[in-house]
């Protein structure tokens, strides 16, 4: 991906982590705060998680939609500005600050955005633009309008399970008759749509005039309560009545014995050939209306993944099966021109994956973290591929990601061994640590260094932000309280930009500056 000799540094920092008023972070003041903060830096990536729609858990990971955005990241106060609410509309409750509590923000904010939403509709101000959203986003904005509609009618009960049959799998008149029947319900949610879709381009004009390019996420897989999995059923393994035949996952290792079952429907590749790959077209499209770079999660799985009986109550009997990577890929390269992709390539690796990520160019990922091993005799192994000083450039590198601990958690959770090795290679105290690793990830050959914004604040395992195969209210959640990024952070972060030449900038344009 990069061929201009740059080096380039970001922040892993989702949106809703964001220190809005409103209970979770949006795409109002805060947003632009922050990427004033990351061009002070000298940095010029801002790496974000994905941003559909989230729903039972809070995942991002597993929305409800991958085309649509989560409206609870619309900013009240941008509303207000452009005249779709009240001043007295924007009094709120006294959200936490540190965290967010997901169903008080959804009971405050979603009826104040369908109100903004309703004023919207009504003002018509904005007609030509909307009508030209409606028409580039018609693919999928009907089917998800429709989802919403259902969705809130069954009070967010699963579609495959509790709907009425003819809701839930698709019955053509019983869907022309929702059509009319909710018909203005429908306009609303819409008008969300717009709402984010808006605001979204905006901050990223915003971030496109500083020089600062967003990364945006993929999940490889779609939630098997989505509107994608709704509407395109025909597009996964069912059996003859329409149910989930086959779910993913990852096989058993040493860390899990019956291994991953993650429970997302599995693709019907063929189905997907005999269609030119139309539907991941249209997702690689709207992505990347939305972000400048993509990082594609469980890259692996677009070589090979990993399928479970759908029946099955673990992970342990599943197959590995062919994906048609190279044709998807030639197939949108042909479409779309070169793809601005990451590959998260973490896990299993084999010579096929790797001769798929290469083959198209496409930089995978280290985390620094991971580079503490020990050799078959217990001794610290000097050629980990995950330490610093063995990175090469195509990849970008990492302290962690939103999966894992923080640094300062990590290191705090180490035997004292373990802390002893890693202070030895970082030439630390334990105080420092957390930059030391982000100074070994700054000054690796990697031609990309993203740090997250916890690591920055050097905060513990309070603030990680999700922990693999678990559900509960700490996942997803963590908020960086307002001032947090203080001066002296943002200074020793730049310094380190600085450094090591992580602006984004060749050597001959900063000669020029």
């Amino acid at each position: 991906m990069n061929i201009d000799g740059s080096r380039s540094s970001g922040i892993l920092m989702h949106i809703t982590s964001l220190d809005s008023e409103y209970g979770i972070g949006d795409l109002g003041p805060a947003a632009y705060r922050f990427a004033d903060k990351v061009k002070e830096s000298g940095a010029n990536l801002w790496q974000l998680l994905p941003l559909g729609p989230t729903g039972y858990g809070n995942s991002p990971y597993s929305a409800r939609s991958t085309f649509a955005g989560n409206e609870l990241l619309i900013s009240p106060e941008l509303l207000y500005k452009d005249g779709y609410l009240e001043q007295e509309d924007l009094v709120h409750p006294n959200f936490p600050s540190n965290k967010v509590d997901f169903n008080s923000v959804i009971e405050y904010k979603l009826p104040l955005l369908k109100k903004a939403a309703k004023a919207f509709l009504k003002k018509n101000s904005r007609r030509k633009s909307y009508l030209d959203f409606l028409a580039r986003e018609s693919f999928w904005l009907e089917d998800y309008a429709l989802f919403m509609v259902l969705y809130e009618k069954y009070n967010d009960a699963r579609w495959y399970s509790i709907w009425d049959e003819k809701e839930g799998f698709r019955d053509p008149k019983t869907i022309e008759r929702i059509k009319k029947e909710k018909k203005e319900e429908l306009k609303v949610w819409y008008a969300l749509q717009y709402l984010f879709d808006d605001q979204l381009n905006r901050l990223h004009i915003y971030t496109k005039s500083l020089g600062i390019k967003t990364i945006g996420d993929i999940p490889i897989f779609v939630g098997a309560d989505s509107a994608d999995a709704w509407a395109h059923l025909d597009l996964l393994k069912t059996d003859d009545k329409g149910h989930y035949s086959a779910v993913s996952g990852v096989p058993p290792d040493n860390f899990s014995a019956t291994g991953q079952l993650w429970g997302n429907p599995v693709y019907d590749w063929k189905k997907h050939e005999e269609s030119g790959f139309e539907w991941w077209l249209q997702r690689i499209k709207r992505l990347l209306h939305m972000t400048d770079i993509l990082r594609i999660d469980h890259f692996r799985g677009l070589d090979a993944y990993y399928e479970i009986a759908a029946s099955a109550k673990t992970a342990e009997h599943g197959k590995w099966k062919k994906s048609p990577g190279k044709k998807l890929f030639e197939t949108i390269r042909k479409e779309l021109g070169e793809l601005p992709i990451i590959a998260e390539d973490l896990g299993l690796m084999t010579d096929s994956v790797k001769k798929l990520r290469d083959s198209n160019g496409f930089p995978g990922m280290k985390i620094a973290m991971f580079g503490f091993s020990r050799d078959k005799n217990g001794n610290y192994n000097p050629s980990d591929d995950f330490l610093p000083m063995n990175y090469t450039r195509d990849f970008v590198a990492y302290t962690g990601t939103h999966d894992n601990d923080t640094t300062r958690g990590w290191f705090d959770s180490l035997s004292e061994d373990d802390k002893h090795m890693v202070r030895e290679y970082l030439a630390c105290d334990d105080r420092e640590a957390v930059w030391a690793l982000i100074r070994a990830v700054m000054f690796s050959n990697a031609d990309i260094a993203i740090i997250p914004m916890q690591d920055i604040l050097e905060l513990g395992n309070e603030a990680r932000m999700n922990y693999p195969s678990t559900c509960n209210d700490k996942n997803w959640s963590w908020r960086m309280v307002s001032g947090a990024f203080d001066d002296y952070r943002l200074s020793r972060f730049k310094h380190l930009v600085r450094l090591t030449g992580r602006d984004g900038k060749t050597a001959s344009e900063r000669e020029r500056a």
